[in-house]
């Protein structure tokens, strides 16, 4: 009998040794001696124990380790709530709230930690689930089961729509003075775009602040573009000896990313550099995000080189970074290359970020690589994101055709889904095709949003679509409570100068409550460049350059005018005032890939290797152009140092582009250049007749929109 107490007193002493060796490898995610200890448990002479391994379970949960978690939770014999709660907390920890959703409906006996879990992981997917946190909340209080302030909390982080009444509910239930109910409502009210409300909660919060409280403040005055007050907060913070982290600085980046305030941004950098948070990964990505989103994409990469030991979410902001800046995206795909040899594995943002880029490039060839890399890898909670930035790239390279394919084959569109295929649409000049997406959205109860009418009424101006146009406008306020911004006028500006109606595009002007912008007098006046509108114009041109002396374009397309109507004087005062003033043209550049190549050109460009075919060819189509009733544009390009303007418009870029495309591809095969500038008339005009000859599917994308050729017309129907 004393033998066998020994032996059970050893045992119950190594089960115990193995508990806090255990708890130890928890608390410091230690997952190389947790893997050992593991091992050592499995072949050691303790007794299966349901406890020990529901901890092994807990362990490689908090070391992100979901394979293994699963692996040890299939090990036990008879899980109990503990052992599902664990499992639950991996899904929930690395963004899988389907996998948690489905493992929740097997516990038997769910307990508050098993709700709270699974709502942690719905308000992780940031707005996905919003539906189904709601759904869970009323279950959970249907069951009669008690909620807490996490539970609340995390309801709360689910939702925008339905604030006012959770706020309402966490009053009644006396959870309002949860800390992280607070933290919760301020952040939730401020996405919504209540930024009073969320001043108010955190007004009220005097004595119960904590640092995340600060933060939720900071972000949303970031957030509602209040750089000062984020700043002032932030001092404040300081004089209170709140412990400053590295969350409040991001936080604060953040309010001078959402302003572009490089300036406030620097010197809070030199402030950062002195402390050594620069070197942090969080703040690292916060520094990153704010020189790419003011274009210092140099400035960004130093900062990425000098951040110890970047994560995964440093080399995906890098990514962005150089995709949101047009001429930076080859160093985009560059740099997800280089992540990838690091050994990182690519997530859904980094995905979106390098597909991006390929759209910015219009490259078929590498589009299609990182949409044959993301089949290989899943997404279990965001595919739909990376579904959405294929859409986009299929649409951006003139594959209309494999955009709306994928688009079909999405199992769940969103409205960002809808929002990218009507925008695809519009772009291509398919105005019928989005108006009714977008109808077909409706009908699916998708709610519109800002974005939505940016593209439906940029389809209505491709199209001439003046009174739809106007039936939507108006719509967005008395329907759908949505403010028309700049871009909706802009639209508007455009639909109505497109089709001629400058007399109401003028009164447009004058009833809008804020001033066109750049945007606005920028589409007025390309307008009037094509209508040849010289007064409305002219008045366009010098508002634009009030607001912006070095607009290049602005003074090109006035000069133009007054040389298209033999107004020299007036053609050599704007570019004496241009040279002046030192303001430079943006050099006007196609480029086409073939083979995986990217070929570019300048106009009257001698350098490609096959400029003299190029030559031979143009000068071959134009012969057959002029037969076919060709006449050449030379307003696009004026006489200038004894050279014609028919000359210098006949070796524009675009056309370069599309000769070169044309004698380098089989007959039938289709073409696509790109062109840093709006393609001129004369070229689009050119390109209509040599479609025509060719029997080539010719596109354009031009830095608006899609001109896809075809038997002597575009689809833009010449409203470009």
């Amino acid at each position: 009998m004393n033998l066998l107490s020994a032996q059970l007193s050893q045992l119950q002493s190594a089960t115990l040794r193995f508990r806090d060796l255990l708890k130890a490898c928890i608390g410091r995610r230690d997952l190389t001696a947790g893997r050992a200890l593991h091992a050592l448990f499995l072949k050691s002479f303790v007794p299966p124990s349901t406890y020990l391994a529901n901890h092994f379970v807990l362990l490689y949960s908090s070391c992100g380790q979901l394979a293994l978690a699963h692996q040890s939770f299939d090990e036990i014999s008879q899980p109990n709530v503990f052992s599902h709660n664990a499992l639950l907390a991996a899904y929930a920890r690395l963004s899988h709230p389907d996998a948690a959703h489905r493992l929740f409906l097997r516990i038997p006996f769910p307990d508050l930690v098993s709700y709270n879990t699974l709502l942690s992981a719905f308000a992780a997917a940031d707005g996905a689930c919003s539906l189904d946190s709601v759904r869970l909340f009323s279950h959970m209080r249907r069951l009669g089961s008690d909620a807490d302030g996490f539970t609340l909390s995390s309801v709360i982080s689910s939702v925008v729509d339905d604030v006012e009444q959770l706020h309402s509910l966490a009053i009644a239930s006396g959870l309002d003075s949860y800390v992280s109910v607070n933290n919760a409502l301020i952040s939730s009210y401020s996405k919504g775009g209540l930024l009073n409300e969320a001043e108010r909660v955190f007004g009220g919060m005097v004595t119960s602040r904590d640092a995340v409280s600060w933060n939720c403040m900071i972000v949303a005055y970031g957030q509602h573009r209040r750089g000062p007050k984020a700043l002032n907060l932030f001092q404040e913070m300081m004089r209170r000896e709140f412990e400053v982290d590295m969350y409040t600085l991001a936080s604060l980046l953040t309010a001078f990313t959402s302003v572009k305030d490089l300036d406030g941004g620097a010197q809070f950098h030199a402030q950062l550099i002195k402390t050594g948070f620069e070197r942090n990964s969080h703040v690292g990505s916060g520094l990153i995000d704010l020189y790419s989103k003011v274009g210092q994409i140099r400035d960004a990469r130093k900062v990425f080189e000098e951040v110890d030991d970047p994560d995964l979410v440093v080399w995906n902001t890098m990514i962005s970074g150089y995709s949101v800046n047009d001429e930076f995206s080859e160093e985009g795909i560059q740099c997800f290359r280089e992540m990838q040899r690091a050994g990182f594995r690519p997530d859904d943002c980094s995905f979106v970020c390098a597909i991006s880029a390929c759209s910015n490039l219009s490259s078929p060839s590498q589009g299609k690589q990182m949409h044959g890399l993301t089949i290989k890898t899943e997404f279990p909670s965001n595919q739909i994101s990376v579904d959405n930035a294929l859409i986009s790239m299929y649409s951006k390279c003139g594959n209309l055709r494999d955009a709306h394919m994928l688009f079909k084959r999405m199992p769940k569109q969103n409205v960002v889904s809808f929002n990218t295929m009507i925008g695809a649409y519009a772009q291509h000049g398919l105005g019928l095709e989005a108006l009714v997406l977008f109808k077909e959205m409706l009908n699916l109860d998708h709610v519109p949003t800002s974005i939505t009418f940016i593209s439906v009424l940029s389809a209505c101006a491709h199209t001439g679509r003046v009174d739809e146009g106007w039936k939507y406008f108006n719509s967005m306020k008395q329907k759908y409570d949505i403010q028309p911004g700049e871009e909706h006028y802009s639209c508007m500006l455009d639909l109505l100068a497109r089709a001629g109606k400058f007399d109401e595009a003028e009164g447009l002007v004058k009833r809008m409550p804020f001033d066109p912008g750049l945007i606005g007098w920028s589409t007025l006046l390309s307008a009037c460049r094509t209508h040849g509108n010289l007064e409305l114009g002219a008045m366009a041109a010098e508002k634009l350059l009030q607001l912006e002396p070095a607009n290049a374009a602005a003074y090109v397309m006035l000069s133009n005018m007054y040389a298209s109507t033999g107004r020299w004087d007036e053609f050599a005062t704007v570019r004496k005032l241009m040279k002046d003033r030192g303001v430079r043209k943006k050099p006007g550049c196609s480029w086409i890939e073939l083979e995986k190549k990217i070929h570019v050109f300048v106009a009257d460009d001698v350098t490609h290797p096959r400029i003299k075919d190029i030559c031979q060819f143009l000068e071959e189509m134009s012969k057959k152009m002029k037969l076919a009733g060709y006449v050449p544009d030379v307003r696009w390009a004026p006489i200038r140092d004894n050279i014609t303007g028919e000359t210098r418009a006949g070796y524009h870029s675009e056309k370069l582009a599309v000769a070169f495309g044309l004698i380098s591809t089989a007959e039938g095969v289709p073409i696509l250049v790109v062109k840093n500038l709006r393609i001129c008339g004369d070229c689009h005009s050119s390109i209509k007749f040599i479609s025509a000859i060719t029997g080539r599917e010719i596109t354009v994308r031009d830095a608006h929109r899609f001109h896809c050729f075809s038997d002597g017309t575009c689809s833009c129907g010449d409203f470009w």
